[in-house]
């Protein structure tokens, strides 16, 4: 089965880890501050902090914001379920709007609607890695948060993606472009805030045993408990295969555009195949071409082909103000459109070329059914 999502792995990362084993020091440690270096000098940023995954990430975030309790947060409805839980769990109200049928991102257009008087922060997405239009939505005067968890390389007008607004979120899973396994990172731009995430992810705890014994502290063993909060560190084991893989990200990304240039030139001629958006290059905007969407008729037929003939397709995402755990009457058009036609085809970089030969071959063969 050819799958729709995934990454690439290899003796880089192997050898991170049997040296992390080797040296008995696992936990988070040198190797998660060498992670966390490479990625600040990366994104340009004089801070970076390492989580154990985009989802608490993204709580971590909005705690950041210090929203009054109730405060409603503008969301995308087309994405992942993580984005509303931890509005909720940050004790806000998750606001769905809708997406840009073309880009799937939202727009100032799609959010200006859903603000009242209760709005306390917007959160966007960066769909696939495409840029969202940011300026226009930080016009609104909102404090943003960042979902770049599909937008690890992405730009916009020249400025990585996540870097931006108030807070940015990284997502680093089993199948992202840049994966450990687990894990996620925090930006921020005030540098206040990057230094309490540090303090929060090890339970809101100021400095550790360990720290306070190596600044000559009589009483080591004590610590400050600054604030209470969750457990979110990493581990040196994703923290080394973090520095193996951001050592190849740019090898990996070029594979990745290889392919996403391949179904481009091969699909924009189907007269039935809606077709994603390329970055607007000329403002200095960059994809991070994390999956490649399109949208067509009879989709759950295609889909159900595709499998049947070996290649695994998927929806990334079914909207969630559809979800009734969320007990939203929103109506969005758009995103309600993408539920029933839109289609992630695979793209990474543990495709062949063979495979990614065969997925043209077997898509556009479809049409002959239509």
């Amino acid at each position: 089965m050819i799958n729709v999502f995934g990454s690439k792995v290899g003796q880089e990362e192997i050898d991170q880890i049997a040296d992390s084993i080797n040296n008995q020091w696992m936990g988070m440690g040198p190797k998660t501050k060498a992670f966390e270096a490479k990625m600040a000098e990366r994104l340009h940023k004089d801070k970076f902090i390492l989580v154990d995954s985009g989802s608490n990430g993204l709580y971590m975030a909005l705690t950041l914001l210090e929203l009054p309790k109730g405060s409603e947060v503008i969301v995308p409805s087309f994405t992942w379920v993580s984005c509303a839980q931890v509005i909720m769990l940050a004790g806000c109200v998750p606001v769905f709007c809708d997406v840009d049928l073309e880009s799937q991102n939202v727009t100032a257009e799609t959010i200006k609607p859903h603000i009242t008087e209760n709005t306390g922060a917007i959160m966007i997405v960066h769909y696939a890695g495409l840029p969202v239009d940011l300026d226009p939505i930080i016009e609104l005067g909102y404090p943003v948060v960042e979902d770049a968890c599909h937008a690890v390389d992405s730009l916009y007008k020249g400025k990585p993606c996540g870097t931006i607004g108030d807070a940015g979120v990284y997502s680093f899973d089993a199948v992202k472009n840049l994966s450990i396994g687990e894990g996620g990172g925090v930006v921020t731009k005030d540098p206040k805030r990057s230094e309490r995430a540090d303090i929060l992810r090890y339970c809101g705890i100021g400095k550790s045993g360990f720290e306070a014994s190596t600044h000559g502290k009589e009483r080591w063993w004590e610590y400050n408990i600054v604030e209470p909060f969750i457990k979110m560190n990493p581990s040196d084991i994703a923290a080394g295969i973090g520095l193996a893989q951001v050592g190849k990200l740019d090898e990996l990304q070029e594979y990745r555009k290889k392919i996403w240039d391949m179904y481009q030139d091969a699909f924009r001629a189907v007269a039935w195949i809606e077709t994603p958006l390329d970055a607007n290059e000329e403002q200095g905007d960059k994809h991070s071409y994390f999956t490649y969407f399109i949208r067509v008729p009879k989709r759950d037929t295609m889909a159900k082909k595709l499998f049947d003939e070996g290649i695994y397709t998927t929806l990334r995402y079914h909207p969630l103000h559809l979800n009734p755990l969320y007990k939203s009457t929103a109506q969005l058009p758009n995103c309600e459109k993408l539920n029933e036609t839109g289609l992630n085809i695979p793209l990474h970089p543990s495709l062949s070329m063979e495979d990614v030969d065969q997925i043209i071959d077997r898509v556009k063969a479809f049409g002959k059914l239509l």
